[in-house]
């Protein structure tokens, strides 16, 4: 499993240009999942993006999470996180995981993390989108496990 966690003060996703989600400031979520994945390591990744500490507090320190500023997830499946470039120019994704899995997968990444009380919004798993954000730092985390 693999995840860009990116600040935002916005972001939103686009499908056939029409706006389908949207959140104000909190946390992008790009997630990517391999056939290895399961749902320990989804729990764990969620317990770890919840906790994550990249808000600023009244100091001006990265010392807040998504939980403590009030914040919003925009959670989209990315597949080409993935992408094994060691050959060639053209990427291979024969890493990812097949629809077959990885969609349950999802699935459950975005119900585990709903439990926590946070504003979840997606994107369509599989979906053609165009990804809006106004990236808030900027603050680009990459996780794998």
């Amino acid at each position: 499993m693999k995840v860009v966690i990116q600040r935002v003060k916005e972001s939103k996703v686009e499908i056939e240009n029409n706006i389908f989600s949207e959140i104000n400031k909190g946390l992008l979520v790009l997630v990517g999942f391999n056939n290895e994945d399961n749902k320990e390591k989804i729990e764990w990744m969620a317990n770890k993006i919840i906790g994550l500490r990249i808000f600023s507090d009244e100091n001006n320190k990265m010392n807040l999470s998504v939980k403590d500023i009030n914040g919003e997830i925009l959670i989209v499946s990315n597949f080409t996180l993935y992408g094994e470039l060691n050959k060639g120019y053209r990427p291979s994704f024969s890493d990812a995981a097949n629809p077959e899995l990885a969609i349950p997968l999802y699935d459950y990444f975005i119900k585990y993390i709903s439990n926590f009380g946070i504003p979840i919004k997606t994107g369509i798993f599989g979906a053609m989108m165009d990804i809006h954000l106004i990236n808030d730092g900027p603050v680009t985390i990459i996780l794998e496990k």
